[in-house]
């Protein structure tokens, strides 16, 4: 499925270069069991391609926007067999804030005085199915109104058939207001039933709230651990 996604190898392109000695099943392969266990690049196990390799095709893939088409032309593939148009006209958004490794500076991180936790800050938007729209990332001390706005306008970019988005009661206010000014989105806010005691599952909520329960299946992904937010 994602080896038609990929860019070609340099060998088979106009510029030429060398053939790539290792497959890209085991480059692929390396990336995810990385991600979803939390080495270190050097500590990759021997039977992967050496780490310098992978974290080379790791590092350009990302920097030429190559995992992000992957996300996205995956994503379409899914909608379109649900039925769904491959573009979403309607999405959710919500925050989760992660603790910060030693190696993220005191520049890109914060504390977040209602989680009491001291990192950073992922704001992230999905569609209807849960399936990831745009990711972005601030200290924890961000609110979840200014990281939002920052997030609405990447969607507004990437993904212009959307004029629907959910969220819950954090962004109301102001934020709701500028959106439809500025984005022609409409942020819809979904909030507690009355008189709520205990966790009841909300309407559309639910489906980022598990989203970001699959991000956190990930060890790599449980705290921050990279000195850039990007």
């Amino acid at each position: 499925m994602i080896e038609p996604l990929l860019p070609a190898p340099a060998c088979r392109t106009c510029s030429g270069g060398r053939p790539e000695k290792h497959p890209r099943r085991d480059v692929v392969d390396a990336i995810r069991y990385f991600v979803d266990n939390g080495c270190k690049w050097r500590a990759l196990p021997a039977d992967f391609p050496p780490w310098k390799t992978v974290y080379g095709f790791f590092t350009r893939w990302s920097r030429d926007n190559i995992v992000l088409g992957l996300r996205d032309r995956l994503r379409e593939q899914v909608r379109a067999r649900t039925d769904r148009h491959r573009t979403p006209s309607a999405g959710i958004i919500d925050s989760q804030s992660v603790r910060a490794a030693e190696t993220v500076g005191r520049h890109t991180r914060g504390f977040d005085g209602g989680k009491k936790i001291n990192g950073r800050k992922r704001h992230i938007a999905t569609d209807t199915l849960g399936l990831l729209l745009g990711v972005s990332v601030t200290a924890a001390h961000i609110t979840d109104r200014r990281g939002a706005e920052l997030l609405l306008r990447y969607l507004h970019t990437r993904h212009p058939r959307l004029e629907l988005v959910f969220a819950d009661g954090n962004y109301s206010g102001r934020l709701t207001t500028w959106t439809q000014a500025a984005l022609g989105i409409t942020l819809h806010i979904v909030r507690k039933i009355a008189g709520q005691t205990g966790f009841h599952v909300l309407a559309r909520r639910w489906v980022v709230e598990r989203t970001l329960s699959w991000i956190t299946q990930a060890r790599r992904t449980v705290r921050d651990y990279e000195r850039l937010p990007a």
